[in-house]
């Protein structure tokens, strides 16, 4: 046994590495040294070897057993990849984007949502591969789930891939619902008297969506092309994934919908910001019309004049208040009854 390899033969980067046939998993260690021999020419047989994160020369012995495409190889190593599906020769690539919702308590101007993954799935003629990256959920749940149900197991790599597929796109639609909480908490608080409207919050959401959305709309073709059965999968298997192709547009439809959503909000924060301003301008245009008559007044006995003959009036003094008291009363009743006030 060389260095870095496991009891198996396989690199460390394995996760789970299995041999199957008929549906079933057969018992005892699977060693990439006899891996090609026990896959042989039996019928239904074929091996599922699970990777996270591996490097480039943990992969290529793996590449060079099962005769990878190199670009495809490159691929699965480097990640940060569009989702996408490319045929080589027998093999099939898929590339899916995960999402991970992040807990949070409430959308902060730097607040992280969403957290992207990748998983690459190879499957060929007695073989399927899986590469994991970042933050895409374990697969060990797939596995038993399909493990469980040999019938469906048995259409070999391509139920792996339709599983894989699934997996995915049933996170896309948790990650929507909680999106959907996040929008409606956001949207009350914007309509909320009690609460200051932060446009830096929203906006935040919209990036956080726009991520959402560059994750799950590139994988529309290659769900329609994989349920098409123009790609060497089975007729049984095309159904499923036709399924999770209708379940994937539903999300597709929903984040269109949220995105129509958060504009909304945004415009219309801008909008309460915009009124609000418009509020304080008649209040302080209102105060400044209610100082406007006592400053008048005063104003004008402050110039002076020889011939003024109300200040030789013994009710002059409280006269001139009086009118202003009486003018400012006035303007205040119309400036109430305009809501300026």
């Amino acid at each position: 046994m060389t260095a870095g390899e496991n009891h198996t033969g396989l690199p460390p980067t394995v996760v789970d590495c299995a041999l199957y046939q008929g549906g079933r998993r057969l018992p005892g260690p699977v060693g990439l040294n006899n891996v090609l021999d026990r896959i042989g020419p039996e019928a239904g047989r074929f091996v599922w070897i699970g990777l996270y994160e591996p490097t480039a020369e943990q992969i290529q012995q793996i590449a060079d057993a099962f005769d990878l495409h190199p670009l495809a190889v490159e691929d699965a190593v480097h990640a940060h990849q569009r989702p996408k599906l490319e045929r080589y020769g027998d093999v099939l690539f898929l590339v899916l984007k995960t999402i991970v919702y992040v807990d949070h308590d409430e959308i902060t101007p730097t607040s992280e949502i969403v957290d992207t993954g990748e998983i690459m799935v190879f499957a060929g003629r007695g073989f399927a591969i899986t590469v994991r990256h970042g933050s895409a959920p374990p697969l060990d749940g797939v596995r038993d789930e399909l493990e469980a149900d040999p019938h469906h197991l048995g259409h070999g790599p391509a139920a792996v891939l339709h599983a894989v597929a699934d997996l995915v796109v049933d996170r896309y639609q948790e990650v929507a619902d909680a999106f959907r909480t996040d929008i409606e908490q956001l949207e009350s608080e914007v309509f909320s008297p009690d609460r200051p409207t932060d446009a830096a919050r929203i906006y935040q959401l919209k990036r956080e969506l726009l991520e959402f959305r560059r994750a799950v709309l590139p994988l529309a073709g290659p769900l329609e092309r994989l349920g098409s059965g123009g790609t060497g999968i089975p007729g049984d298997v095309s159904a499923y994934l036709r399924d999770v192709a209708d379940h994937h547009h539903r999300v597709a439809e929903a984040i269109a919908s949220f995105g129509e959503l958060v504009t909304g909000i945004l415009n219309a924060s801008i909008a309460q910001l915009s009124v609000q301003q418009n509020e304080d301008m008649r209040r302080i245009s209102a105060l400044a019309a209610l100082i406007a008559v006592p400053t008048l007044v005063v104003g004008a006995y402050g110039m002076n004049f020889d011939h003024m003959p109300e200040l030789t009036w013994r009710y002059g003094y409280p006269a001139v208040l009086t009118g202003i008291v009486v003018v400012c009363a006035l303007i205040h009743r119309a400036l109430r009854r305009n809501k300026w006030l």
